[in-house]
């Protein structure tokens, strides 16, 4: 049958980015407590066309992504691009899934099981160096993790009678890393970062505990961000450790949710291995 894809093209006009955008389909993501984790995700998926190149194979995407669907684990979406790249004879490849991680997290006191929602993504680009062997190809992978935790106001709790707002905020971190780590151990750190995390499910008993921390713990938001920065830049000394190899780059956001103002208080900061 005619391949119209491979017929020269019109207009000698090389494309940064072709693929497919919005696949939504059921992944599953390495999971720390039970192995696997099944979830859904949404992909984008491209790669790049040279000038000569009238179209790309949009169905190749879908063969390849539905073939690596059963282990999307951090080394298996490199693997995916790689064989996208290979497959549509393109140079790079890029892709990014986003999905929620689902997490069973106990209320601190009475132990009272809940499952908790993190938006997490991973986001890739591989691309050949001038020489086609495996080695000079060249892998840039990035991982977000997003978590909900509470903040208590330092300020509101040194100048007030009562008590001292507090707000819900989220904390999204994004790191590119060589070696493994684990999205939960990510969690489990920011949430120690903050003034307290969040639960699902609370017991009287739990609220009591949740919200006394909270107090004792006060947060402004670039203590929040500032916290979490030097606990990643120090990943594999923290006791336990939260990666087995340095972070190559990072970067740290932190959004309050005011409850007593209408706006949201932000901060952010990056980080870059000399």
């Amino acid at each position: 049958m005619r391949d119209v894809q491979n017929e020269p093209a019109d207009r000698s006009i090389p494309l940064q980015k072709v693929g497919v955008t919005g696949l939504r389909y059921p992944v599953d993501v390495l999971d720390k407590a039970h192995g696997m984790q099944t979830t859904t995700a949404s992909a984008d998926l491209f790669v790049n066309l040279p000038r000569h190149f009238k179209g790309t194979h949009m169905s190749r995407f879908i063969e390849i992504f539905h073939s690596y669907r059963k282990d999307l684990s951090m080394k298996r979406f490199l693997a995916m691009l790689e064989e996208i790249m290979d497959r549509l004879d393109a140079e790079r490849a890029f892709g990014s899934i986003a999905f929620p991680f689902f997490l069973e997290k106990n209320a601190p006191v009475s132990g009272q099981p809940g499952l908790m929602c993190y938006n997490c993504s991973y986001e890739g680009e591989v691309f050949r160096r001038e020489s086609s062997s495996p080695e000079q190809v060249k892998r840039v992978f990035t991982v977000s993790v997003e978590v909900p935790v509470t903040t208590v106001c330092p300020c509101s709790k040194a100048i007030s009678k009562y008590g001292a707002h507090n707000q819900r905020g989220r904390v999204r971190v994004r790191v590119r890393n060589t070696g493994f780590f684990w999205i939960e151990d990510i969690i489990s750190f920011v949430e120690s970062c903050a003034s307290s995390g969040l639960y699902s499910v609370l017991k009287r008993k739990d609220e009591k505990f949740v919200t006394e921390h909270a107090y004792d713990n006060p947060r402004f938001v670039e203590d929040l961000v500032r916290e979490v920065y030097s606990g990643l830049k120090n990943a594999v000394s923290l006791t336990p450790p939260i990666a087995e190899k340095p972070f190559k780059w990072f970067s740290v956001e932190a959004e309050n949710f005011e409850s007593i103002h209408n706006h949201n208080a932000y901060a952010y900061a990056e980080y870059t291995s000399p």
